[in-house]
């Protein structure tokens, strides 16, 4: 079982840099190798594509866990760079400290003004500390719920971006409050009387996701997770055996599909070919057109509307049918 997204992926990654090195060397050769040396690209091109074809149809729960947490995938300002206008960032919660894990401000969806916020990782090891592995902290919540009331003052509607293994869990947030700021963002979130549409795009860890993510539309890349737990977590709690997260993961159901079919989202947005991380462009470009389209048929209800949608979609999670009893 591969342990890591670069394990799992280097077969492919195997076929792509063979097909560097051929262009490269097609530069350099004379016209009548070239005929030949495009026959070969060509070849190289047609395996890695059905490559990805193949295995992208056939990811578990554990190979898309890896794919979720791949550092080339979007995050957050990257989906801000592809589509956001105007944007102007905002920080500090007014209480304790700016938090970098996670980011928030205002700007323009094709011309439609709204509040944007979400958890922010890195992709090197002096960003990843900047950010905090995107594991948000008191004072993050707290920004969030800042920019949420704000949104709500002006009628501005609501979208954020979910990608975090979990909230802090430090003994510095923990003594701050982590796990009443999350509750406080939850209650807001519950309140607000503008549209609000919640875009999971890597991993959707617990609380540390929720606490952003109470929505009146809550929408998953198809290779993104939502979760309780991180599968390792999981296992090494039920089996005694942090291996064993491939089983632990099949049994969290923590995939877009199951979520679905559970009623906890929306929509499953499609991601490029060969995923978010191989095709970024196309991919933000499924992501907006889902937020848009979803602010736009939420945009005709009221504000008591507004609330109690979100309000009933949260009272009807976890409802169980039991069969009438056959006894006398």
């Amino acid at each position: 079982m591969a342990r890591s997204w670069r394990e799992w992926e280097k077969p492919l990654r195997d076929l792509e840099e063979g097909i560097a090195r051929l262009r490269e060397l097609r530069e350099k050769v004379a016209p009548e190798r070239a005929e030949a040396l495009d026959r070969q690209i060509a070849e190289f091109e047609q395996k890695r594509d059905e490559y990805i074809r193949v295995k992208y149809s056939r990811l578990g729960a554990w190979e898309r866990t890896l794919v979720a947490r791949a550092e080339s995938r979007p995050y957050t300002l990257d989906y801000i760079q592809y589509f956001v206008d105007d944007w102007v960032e905002l920080h500090g919660d007014r209480r304790f400290a700016d938090d970098k894990a996670i980011i928030g401000g205002l700007g323009r969806i094709e011309g439609q003004s709204c509040v944007i916020v979400g958890h922010q990782k890195g992709r090197d090891i002096k960003s990843r500390q900047f950010r905090n592995f995107g594991m948000a902290k008191p004072e993050g919540y707290r920004k969030a719920i800042r920019l949420f009331e704000m949104a709500d003052r002006f009628g501005l509607p609501v979208v954020t971006f979910v990608d975090t293994p979990a909230a802090d869990p430090g003994v510095e947030s923990e003594s701050r409050g982590i796990s009443q700021a999350i509750a406080e963002g939850m209650f807001c979130m519950f309140g607000l009387g503008v549209p609000s549409v919640s875009v999971v795009i890597g991993e959707g860890g617990s609380g540390g996701a929720i606490g952003i993510a109470v929505a009146n539309r809550v929408l998953m890349l198809e290779n993104s997770i939502y979760s309780v737990i991180p599968p390792e977590g999981c296992a090494a709690i039920l089996w005694r055996d942090p291996t064993a997260s491939d089983r632990a993961a099949a049994a969290l159901r923590l995939t877009a599909k199951d979520a679905l079919e559970l009623g906890i989202i929306d929509e499953i947005i499609p991601e490029g070919f060969g995923g978010a991380h191989r095709n970024p462009q196309e991919t933000a470009d499924n992501v907006k057109e889902a937020i848009l389209r979803h602010l736009k048929e939420l945009s005709g209800l009221s504000r008591e509307e507004i609330r109690e949608q979100r309000f009933q979609k949260y009272r009807k999670m976890g409802i169980v049918a039991e069969p009438a009893s056959t006894e006398a």
